[in-house]
């Protein structure tokens, strides 16, 4: 990994169009790839905790750090979502600088962010109908009755071809305006605008905000259906989550600034904080709030994973420590494909049934419910599950199979 010593002169590199940070030949980042290995160990990090807290042995018996909050406030798990389309921004930077450098025209760079998103976007709703239905017609009526459209790929997609986009053809100074515009817009819109039917906004109720208003308007009956009256990756919270987006690019830009490794990581770490603080201010008249993806959380989170960055970046990219890199990496450069797969494998189990048992509930009550506590076996079959992918996907790494979009 080499690094750039120097600063150019005229400013911080970050304020200037991508095309312009493309153009200069001091940058950091391994030589003509941008290629971090931060980036996959940061990207491998966060998707072993989304299939780790996605797994538990059973719901009823999960400790807490591993749930989402019930509506205010956070917790750990709740980091898991920004944090991965924090780091889809920082890859959006590497990927597309990479190309402008060799000179790639923007059209056809166009079309494969459309193609791609199109691609997240149908894996998305390919994991919401799975098994579709396949144990019988009725079970199959009603998937379609009732087939979510939202879902975590389709937000992913959405940010993707949005963010992907606005690097193509604005400039920083305008990315930094728009994050702006949307986390302000978008407190505007959930805490002024009266909601039809309704009246007053009230983002204590989880159905009486205009965003749960704005999803059941469109969606209908296609909504996640344990909550019914919002849809935790709907319309209007996808506002915010493009700023999630950006801040991701902003840290990624200055991954590839011409600055020198510990000036990277205290720039990173000092944005980082500022924004943490921000956010948790900012949740005092907006709570932090991960169902509704609110501004105050937008802006916190992102400050989480901008100094979680900079650790990545000073442990793995500047001290250098081969065998965690590795161990994460091998999580981080098929993190789609582990997602879809894991998402697939667990409705799998869920639903084929032994004398009337799931599969899962088997596996779970058999091997490691029968002999420890609740909890601990609980968490113990999580481990187990990503222990598993892991041989899989140290697999497909020794192969050089990585299954790209």
């Amino acid at each position: 990994m080499r690094d750039g010593t120097s600063r150019q002169a005229g400013g911080d590199p970050s304020a200037r169009s991508l095309r312009s940070l493309a153009q200069d030949d001091s940058h950091g980042g391994s030589a003509g790839g941008f290629r971090f290995t931060s980036v996959d160990v940061f990207r491998g990090i966060t998707i072993v905790a989304m299939i780790l807290v996605n797994n538990p042995g059973s719901w009823k018996t999960t400790y807490w750090p591993l749930e989402h909050a019930e509506w205010h406030g956070w917790t750990p798990t709740d980091l898991v979502f920004p944090f991965f389309l924090f780091i889809v921004g920082v890859a959006i930077v590497l990927a597309l600088k990479r190309r402008v450098d060799a000179g790639a025209p923007r059209g056809p760079l166009v079309g494969k962010v459309v193609k791609r998103s199109a691609i997240l976007f149908a894996l998305g709703l390919f994991l919401t109908g799975y098994p579709f239905g396949l144990f019988g017609p009725r079970e199959f009526a009603e998937l379609i009755d009732t087939w979510r459209i939202p879902g975590v790929l389709q937000r992913i997609a959405i940010c993707y071809l949005v963010v992907s986009l606005l690097v193509l053809f604005c400039r920083v100074r305008t990315l930094k305006v728009l994050t702006v515009v949307f986390l302000v817009g978008y407190w505007a819109l959930m805490t002024l605008v009266p909601v039809p039917g309704i009246g007053t906004p009230n983002i204590d109720d989880p159905g009486g905000h205009l965003s749960a208003w704005l999803d059941r308007a469109v969606f209908g009956d296609h909504l996640w259906q344990q909550a019914e009256v919002y849809d935790p990756e709907g319309i209007l919270s996808t506002i915010p989550a493009l700023a999630t987006t950006l801040f991701g690019v902003l840290a990624g830009l200055l991954l590839v600034a011409s600055f020198d490794p510990v000036e990277r990581v205290a720039r990173l770490f000092v944005r980082g904080t500022l924004l943490v603080c921000c956010g948790f201010a900012w949740g005092w008249f907006f709570p932090i709030n991960k169902a509704i993806w609110t501004s105050s959380y937008a802006v916190f989170t992102g400050g989480l994973a901008m100094c979680g960055l900079a650790l990545c970046y000073w442990f793995f990219d500047v001290r250098y420590n081969p065998t965690v890199a590795r161990f994460f990496t091998i999580y981080g450069v098929n993190a789609i494909a582990l997602f879809v797969g894991s998402g697939v494998l667990a409705r799998t189990l869920a639903y084929v049934k032994i004398d009337g048992e799931p599969l899962k509930e088997l596996i779970h009550g058999h091997l490691f419910a029968s002999w420890l506590p609740p909890y601990v076996a609980s968490l113990a079959y999580a481990i187990a599950w990503v222990g598993g992918w892991f041989l899989v996907l140290s697999w497909m790494y020794r192969r050089r199979l990585f299954i790209k979009i």
